[in-house]
């Protein structure tokens, strides 16, 4: 049995000290494969070494909603640049986060077009961050983003009808830790309507530890937990919710080294 941890900020201050372990860990429980979400320049530079080091690591790409403001004009052409040379498997993550008042919309939503255009450029897939703004999202990706183009709203949090409006659109919903919380049951009435086929699983590392490690520092080696739920969500198998992310994440991120 195979994970595929399809979101954790591995290049972090917080834990590319402990990178070593933090591998090892992961494998030993079976998560075989990781997606290194990276965010600015530190990250991108630590996270290539990472790729060159573990062939299980694989590097996506963005400046967050949360630091457009202040660092999306440096960063946007080293993504950009990396993109093209084919480093990166996915854009992202980018969207919208209207939780903190102080964050410009306008700059937000600027920034969305330009990582949704270089993604159509090189046919890679988008991660999107939403919070408190999934009718703004849907709004400008309708408009930007080719219709069937491939998405994933990670760390998905919102409702059954946000969920179905994202599924409808054919992209994927990562579910992460927050899945396993004692008083997320209207998340996992959306883990139990999503189809398998369009089903991912995330660490979101080092964030949300699921409910038996709140309160540590999350890592790939936490995610059958969350698998665990969503498979007794669904009523599967924890083999079969495993197989199946597993598959659409590798297909998704074509991940091949």
């Amino acid at each position: 049995m195979h994970f595929f941890d399809s979101h954790a900020h591995l290049s972090s201050t917080e834990v590319l000290p402990l990178i070593d372990a933090v591998v090892i860990r992961a494998k030993s429980c079976g998560v075989s494969r990781m997606l290194n979400i990276c965010t600015n320049l530190e990250t991108l530079q630590n996270g290539f070494k990472l790729a060159e080091r573990f062939p299980e690591i694989f590097n996506a790409g963005a400046t967050t909603p949360h630091d457009v403001e202040t660092e999306g004009e440096a960063m946007f052409p080293l993504f950009v640049d990396a993109a093209r040379k084919k480093k990166l498997v996915a854009i992202g993550e980018t969207g919208l986060d209207y939780y903190y008042k102080e964050l410009n919309p306008e700059v937000q939503k600027r920034f969305l077009k330009m990582y949704l255009h270089l993604a159509l450029e090189c046919k890679l897939p988008v991660i999107f961050h939403c919070r408190e703004a999934f009718a703004d999202l849907f709004a400008v990706a309708d408009a930007e983003y080719a219709k069937g183009a491939p998405a994933i709203l990670h760390c998905f949090t919102g409702r059954v009808q946000e969920a179905e409006e994202v599924l409808k659109r054919g992209w994927y919903l990562s579910l992460s830790g927050i899945a396993t919380f004692k008083k997320s049951e209207a998340l996992r009435e959306v883990a139990k309507m999503t189809p398998l086929s369009q089903l991912l699983i995330e660490t979101d590392t080092p964030y949300l530890a699921p409910q038996s490690k709140r309160g540590r520092q999350n890592e790939p080696s936490f995610l059958p937990e969350t698998a665990r739920i969503i498979a007794s969500a669904k009523g599967l198998s924890v083999e079969e919710v495993a197989k199946a992310t597993f598959e659409n994440a590798s297909k998704l991120f074509t991940v091949v080294k």
